[in-house]
């Protein structure tokens, strides 16, 4: 089919002239995308006539017109396995956001056998399988903090040797390297990240021992800046994030901490103790469904644990025993699907293995895939 990008760039530019005030920032930050990408575009008259997706054509975007008013037009991106649905052209409500993935898991940075990596591995959330190299961020680092926008995905701080303050980039729709795109208020690593539908958040962390949350905007690249404390000062944490609040589990204060802390996305303020884990934990992975978050592996203080445990999103409440992993190991990485938590790496030894368990029941983590290469203390996101 001939591509007619004039017509397809005064599409998009019209709905975004007739958007009010009502519109999310995320919404126009898609429209803005794709009019910036009109150029390789594809225009269909319907979501069937739309091509086979495949890896060869990962990160191609379909405007689908029906000619029909306010009946099947929208927005499409081929993800290499599946049409992605990026926003219905018929109708201003704003997209739903979602922290958890469809698609793909990442694993970037952290600690092999032979130092520090840089690399971004991607794996699979669709089926089951090991992860392939897709980038590098921009340094060797290791304890950094994820966060993950509908677009991109964020690494933050982390160990140089020495404390990193720099915020890195990189897009979901293709394979490239990160691009340094601000910096937090003060350089930490083995801090928690949490993400909302407009910012990344970094709470706690060292060296020293902070109690700092900075938020950070997905919208623009920009500078982080401290908008509230954790209840206490703690580092080796574990993130969660639901649509409305962001959590903090675990550290080390000292002594090892079981709290839980909750603080809000809809105001910049202080978190609050709204619960404790099973146990006192450190280095543990934070996952993330629609109802609950978790907390998977990490160091008690005394023999290393398998345990799975999670706590719900709803009401303030202690966490709850629902599964174990493969392994004992602490270190690791925790990425969210919409169906499943996955932990990446992790150690002793330093693992490549990839593990899943479901949200929809309590039960055991299996072994999937595995890294490009064995590593610890790296960061995960989810697209």
């Amino acid at each position: 089919m001939a591509i007619d990008t004039t017509n397809i760039q005064a599409a998009i530019t019209a709905k975004i002239a007739a958007e009010d005030s009502s519109v999310s920032a995320l919404d126009l930050l898609r429209y803005e995308t794709a009019a910036d990408r009109y150029g390789v575009a594809q225009y269909y008259t319907s979501a069937a006539a739309l091509p086979t997706a495949s890896s060869a054509l990962e990160g191609m975007i379909a405007l689908v017109m029906t000619n029909a008013a306010d009946s099947g037009n929208a927005l499409y991106l081929c993800t290499g396995t599946e049409w992605f649905e990026m926003q219905d052209l018929d109708s201003a409500a704003p997209v739903s956001y979602s922290f958890q993935g469809s698609n793909f898991g990442y694993t970037s940075g952290g600690n092999t056998p032979t130092g520090k990596s840089n690399v971004i591995d991607k794996f699979s959330f669709t089926s089951d399988g090991n992860a392939s190299d897709v980038g590098d961020l921009t340094q060797l680092t290791a304890s950094a903090t994820g966060q993950s926008s509908s677009t991109h995905g964020y690494t933050s701080g982390g160990t140089l040797p020495g404390a990193s303050n720099v915020i890195d980039k990189f897009p979901f729709v293709s394979d490239a390297n990160a691009s340094d795109v601000g910096d937090l208020t003060v350089g930490r690593y083995t801090a928690a990240g949490q993400s909302s539908a407009d910012n990344g958040y970094t709470s706690g962390g060292g060296f020293p021992q902070s109690n700092v949350i900075d938020k950070f905007p997905f919208a623009t690249d920009a500078n982080a800046s401290d908008v509230g404390d954790l209840t206490a000062v703690r580092s080796g944490v574990t993130g969660q994030s639901s649509t409305a609040h962001g959590y903090t589990s675990g550290g080390s204060v000292p002594p090892t901490s079981n709290v839980i802390d909750k603080f809000p996305f809809a105001s910049d303020a202080n978190a609050s103790d709204v619960g404790d884990l099973t146990q006192a934990r450190t280095y543990a992975a934070g996952q993330s469904s629609s109802e609950n978050g978790y907390a998977s592996g990490g160091s008690p203080g005394g023999p290393l644990s398998n345990v799975i445990e999670k706590f719900p999103f709803s009401s303030d409440a202690n966490a709850s025993d629902v599964g174990d992993l493969t392994v004992a190991k602490y270190n690791l990485t925790g990425q969210s699907s919409t169906a499943n938590g996955y932990v990446s790496g992790g150690f002793p030894p330093t693992s490549n293995v990839i593990e899943k368990f479901p949200f929809a029941s309590d039960t055991n983590a299996s072994d999937v895939g595995d890294l490009t290469v064995a590593r610890h203390s790296a960061t995960g996101q989810q697209y």
